[in-house]
């Protein structure tokens, strides 16, 4: 773990350590005047003071602390390398005699599907396109992290190509829980589209007409009182929430792509887009029985540059209808991964500024208890 800085010039308000220290030199406490008879005792002139004194130690102490940690705050400190690293086991939901023992001490068994669930829930059902996800748990991983993958001895829906990866995995075979059929093909679905276009976002609504011409579907314009069809996908471009006529729809299984601005609370979902070069592109969330996919980017090509790509609407279609699995089944030791695939992103540093602001807040606390109490210290 490693300590940095966000902004290491703000480590300049240090400079302002030195304004506890002249405040308590320039404070005097004036003494009490007691008046008695015998002055001939008292000397005439009160003998000078040798030496500089700090009066009430406690206070000027606690003082300086938080000076020096609002000083801190403002260099907003950041914690790297806290990242979980330790080693992952990812299991297939189909694979046999895979639990037990899979996940001995200080390792995390998950579920290769969609979520990541840990084993300690129920198996969940087999993935449509494992190595997707198999991509998508390489890219979530810290670098260096250890993955081993457990997988029943037939996989169905492999690609065309072996799965490459960021890192060397562990590629462990186990029987197959149970016989399989082989899963009917399946053609791709071209779901009509519907538009919400608020005032101000035409520009936006052009690449997905684009897109719904190039299905063969024009677009349509939603009513306002209208809810669209079962197999509609319906976009969204709009900053408010959805109707709840329309978050019902959705439930009931239907499919909504929203901009990065839309003010549709959702649950946390998982990237189902990327680009070419492994970055984020959209996340899925499910609401009942339907997705809500949200755009990560601005809708605009500075920001996306894809919008303006030939292979945009195929990679829209592909997003929003999952491709069926390949009818045909592969064994399991020819499909190990091999390395090559795109490096994980370093993982986020940790601010620190949170637990600073605790402490600033405990530290001003003790300070305006030891500056009001009456049991404080007169310089002699």
């Amino acid at each position: 773990m490693t300590l940095g800085l966000a902004t290491p010039a703000a480590l300049a308000a240090l400079a302002a350590l030195v304004l506890p220290l002249v405040i308590h030199l320039a404070r005097r406490s004036d003494p009490d005047l007691v008046w008695f008879a015998a002055l001939r005792f008292l000397e005439q002139r009160p003998r000078p003071r040798s030496r500089l004194r700090f009066d009430e130690w406690p206070l000027l102490i606690v003082r300086l602390l938080l000076i020096a940690l609002i000083a801190l705050f403002l260099a907003q400190p950041l914690l790297d390398g806290v990242a979980d690293r330790r080693p992952r086991v990812a299991v297939l939901p189909g694979a046999a005699a895979a639990l037990p023992g899979a996940t001995r001490g200080d390792v995390r068994g998950l579920w290769l599907a969609e979520g990541f669930p840990p084993l300690d829930q129920p198996a969940p059902p087999p993935p449509v396109n494992f190595p997707s996800l198999l991509r998508q748990l390489d890219a979530d991983l810290p670098p260096g992290t250890p993955l081993t993958v457990i997988v029943p001895a037939t996989l169905d829906g492999a690609g065309a190509e072996r799965v490459r990866l960021s890192r060397r995995v562990t590629w462990r075979i186990v029987p197959d829980a149970a016989p399989r059929a082989a899963p009917a093909p399946a053609t791709p679905r071209m779901p009509p589209l519907v538009l919400h276009v608020a005032p101000g976002r035409e520009a936006e609504a052009r690449y997905f007409q684009a897109a719904a011409t190039a299905w063969g579907k024009p677009a349509t314009r939603l009513a306002s009182v209208a809810r669209p069809a079962r197999d509609a996908l319906l976009v969204w471009l709009d900053r408010d929430a959805l109707p709840p006529v329309l978050r019902e729809w959705v439930a009931t299984g239907g499919t909504v792509l929203l901009p990065r601005d839309a003010a549709e609370p959702l649950p946390p979902g998982q990237v189902v887009w990327r680009d070419a070069q492994g970055r984020s592109i959209a996340t899925a969330a499910m609401i009942g029985q339907g997705r809500a996919i949200r755009f990560v980017r601005l809708l605009r090509p500075l920001d996306l540059p894809l919008l303006l790509e030939p292979a945009f609407p195929a990679a829209l279609l592909d997003t929003v209808t999952p491709p069926p699995p390949a009818p045909g089944r592969v064994a399991a030791a020819a499909y190990a991964p091999e390395l090559g695939g795109p490096r994980p992103d370093r993982p986020p540093a940790v601010p620190l500024q949170p637990w600073l602001a605790l402490a600033i807040a405990v530290l001003l606390l003790i300070e305006r208890w030891l500056a009001t109490t009456r049991r404080r210290t007169i310089a002699p």
